[in-house]
């Protein structure tokens, strides 16, 4: 018996792309002598930072958003986020004139309650915990019909995501190796399908934190060649503390090579590193 089809296929990044494009942006990518001389490779950089709302995260809500029917757009569409996926899904639903409703954690940084804010919509708070999330979620689903929007295991959110990949080798073909930050593993499912599509050779690096509590869970699974459950990474990474899903889970343990787990003490190095040498530094763009 042959393997299980995955959740997307290149077909379906291909699509995402054609439906994202009056929205997203095509980010820019970055190169800098002085890294390429520490690291004895030619290194680039895909700068989603400059994608609007300032993370990749808009590609995939935007596809989702924008590959509803008509019939559910009108019911809105309600999602929950401690973070950028939250202010993705305001911003697209925006876009496309409709209802959204964000549930937040009761920990999320005012600064990003703040970028919800200004795309119309006001944060729905609850417990700091998935379940509180899940049950908000659910409740507004019953009351309003809403389409819940997932942060990363969902097939548009994920085709959406790979379109990094589409823009990257456009950008720049000779690419051997892309490494995208895990944790949820919606960004490197929908790279990985795309790019191994497109040039099999290529290979998929996830790089995950380890965290103060060396909770590396992607890093444990891909060993042990099933899903491993660990507790939450307590690290700086804060927008790396999801947990592989069910979409996500087969095509890391399929396309994805390798996973380079980083210290927290390095995490802080690369970011000054790349802040100052690169003179880049993140920002929310509208």
């Amino acid at each position: 018996m042959g393997e299980e089809p995955l959740a997307v296929s290149l077909q379906d990044v291909q699509a995402a792309a054609a439906v994202i494009a009056p929205h997203a942006k095509r980010t820019p990518v970055l190169t800098s002598r002085t890294l390429d001389a520490l690291s004895g490779r030619s290194l680039h950089f895909k700068a989603e930072i400059f994608q609007r709302i300032g993370a990749f995260k808009f590609r995939g809500a935007v596809n989702a958003i924008f590959s509803l029917t008509d019939e559910e757009a009108a019911r809105g569409v309600v999602t929950h986020s401690s973070g950028n996926h939250g202010a993705a899904v305001a911003l697209a639903a925006q876009l496309r004139g409709i209802t959204a409703h964000v549930v937040v954690p009761a920990n999320t940084p005012e600064i990003k309650r703040a970028a919800i804010r200004s795309y119309g919509v006001e944060p729905i708070v609850c417990e700091a915990s998935i379940d509180a999330r899940e049950a908000a979620c659910a409740a507004i689903q019953r009351d309003t019909g809403a389409t819940f929007v997932p942060p990363y295991n969902h097939p548009a959110v994920i085709s959406g995501q790979g379109t990094i990949a589409l823009e990257f080798l456009e950008q720049v073909p000779q690419l051997d190796a892309i490494i995208v930050p895990v944790s949820g593993g919606g960004m490197i499912s929908g790279i990985a399908v795309a790019a191994k599509a497109i040039k099999p050779c290529i290979k998929i690096l996830a790089a995950e934190p380890v965290g103060r509590n060396a909770a590396a869970d992607v890093s444990a699974s891909k060993a042990a060649g099933e899903l491993v459950q660990l507790p939450k990474p307590v690290t700086i990474c804060d927008g790396l503390e999801a947990r592989l899903g069910s979409l996500t889970w087969p095509i890391v343990s399929r396309l994805v090579d390798d996973v380079l787990t980083v210290t927290e003490e390095e995490v802080v190095a690369a970011m000054q590193l790349v802040m100052e040498r690169m003179k880049v530094r993140g920002r929310r763009q509208r």
